[in-house]
């Protein structure tokens, strides 16, 4: 055997190496320092109140706050009404809500009077509701966000507000009176900070993880099954020689075209993909996830099995065994770091986003997520991994037909070429 045989292995080996190594490393080492455009609602309730004679917004004040206090280039604050962020909550376009409630400014001055006043006071809420159904990962830097922009609001409204009462003590002439340790502890804090679920996940969720395991099976279903049935299908068709163990066969090759042998292979991945649906779903069903939407969930699955073998299986017709390097980039080592399943989209570097465009992964993951989590919202992305899904399914559909054809047309047959040289 010549060098350049057994080198090639070795090269192809590396270079896919490095491009996994790329992609894997890159999206995952520093997602802080990749964080940009991380959708956050704040909704702003306030309605004012009157304070020392003056009418006074504290809400607006905290709304500023915060826009000052969030790099613009990292979150995107997005100002809603409450109904719009819950809307938004709901097709998991926002990843958390800041919540300003109605009587924030009236308790706020209520707090400042009560600090020189003996009597009962609560101090004034801001409610973080965090959406788990988008993903543990997103869910831990929303409640970082609030963490920390929220914890720098309250430094500065508490600062305000220790100055509005010192001033109102001394205001009437005369000895002011100084402020004990106790109140200026309660008025540099003034605000109670609550971090709450919006629509918690159920038990068997996975904390939100399901869905993208469930979505990487549906596809990894797809394309390794396209490899099991091209393989098997050629060897019994005597295109590719049989091994099992140390038995050797080698059938004699079938008369067949190569448009019917795609549509033989087209068949068995159709079978394959309605069997596996079903067949993952009740397994997923035996082990406790909750499916709120089995039917639909059999369906999309399927599609996605079918979508995924039929262009896998194209690929492999229209160039041969070189089809699974181009596979295994197109679908796994592009399609995981890409999918927004385990690190969301806008915590990975630009690119990602990109890929997340087109890439197969993130399309069946936002499928799959509609379903288990949303309720099989359109919005949510199941009209999006649908039309998605079938896009794909033609690409594939004519990838083969065409490609095929051709070979068909100019007389390529699947035969062994006549060697002349010694190898």
């Amino acid at each position: 055997m010549s060098p350049v045989r057994w080198t090639f292995p070795i090269i192809v080996m590396t270079l896919l190496s490095a491009l996994l190594s790329v992609m894997y490393l890159d999206y995952v080492i520093d997602p802080e320092k990749n964080l940009h455009d991380f959708p956050i609602a704040l909704v702003n309730q306030d309605v004012g109140d009157t304070i020392g004679g003056k009418q006074v917004n504290f809400g607006d004040q905290v709304q500023d706050g915060l826009r000052k206090a969030v790099p613009a280039d990292k979150i995107d604050l997005r100002v809603l009404g409450l109904n719009e962020a819950q809307l938004q909550m709901q097709t998991g376009k926002v990843y958390a809500t800041v919540i300003i409630p109605s009587d924030f400014t009236k308790r706020l001055g209520i707090l400042g009077v009560g600090s020189v006043v003996p009597g009962d006071i609560e101090r004034p809420i801001i409610t973080l509701q965090t959406n788990p159904r988008t993903g543990a990962f997103a869910t831990s830097i929303a409640q970082r966000f609030g963490n920390e922009a929220l914890t720098q609001v309250d430094t500065t409204v508490g600062k305000q507000l220790t100055e509005q009462v010192q001033a109102q003590l001394t205001s009437g002439g005369g000895t002011a009176t100084q402020l004990s340790g106790a109140t200026r502890i309660v008025l540099a804090h003034p605000l109670n900070i609550v971090t709450d679920q919006f629509r918690p996940l159920p038990g068997g969720s996975g904390q939100g993880l399901t869905a993208f395991f469930y979505g990487l099976l549906l596809l990894m279903v797809g394309m390794v099954g396209a490899m099991v049935v091209h393989q098997l299908i050629d060897s019994s068709l005597g295109f590719l020689p049989t091994e099992w163990g140390p038995w050797y066969v080698h059938y004699p090759r079938a008369s067949i075209s190569r448009v019917r042998t795609l549509l033989i292979k087209w068949a068995a991945v159709a079978v394959m993909a309605v069997v596996v649906s079903a067949v993952m779903m009740g397994i997923g069903k035996m082990l406790g996830m909750p499916i709120d939407q089995p039917l639909t969930l059999f369906l999309y699955g399927a599609l996605v099995i079918i979508a995924t073998g039929f262009t896998c299986t194209s690929v492999l017709a229209a160039i041969g065994s070189s089809g699974l390097i181009v596979n295994m980039i197109v679908f796994i080592i592009l399609g995981l770091p890409s999918s927004g399943g385990s690190v969301p989209i806008e915590a990975t570097p630009k690119y990602f986003g990109w890929l997340a465009s087109f890439e197969p992964m993130h399309q069946v993951f936002l499928g799959t997520r509609a379903i288990l989590y949303f309720n099989g919202s359109g919005d949510a992305g199941l009209a999006r991994g649908c039309w998605m899904a079938a896009l794909g399914l033609a690409i594939g559909l004519v990838l083969g037909l065409v490609i095929t054809r051709y070979y068909d047309h100019k007389g390529l047959e699947r035969k062994p070429v006549n060697q002349t040289q010694p190898a």
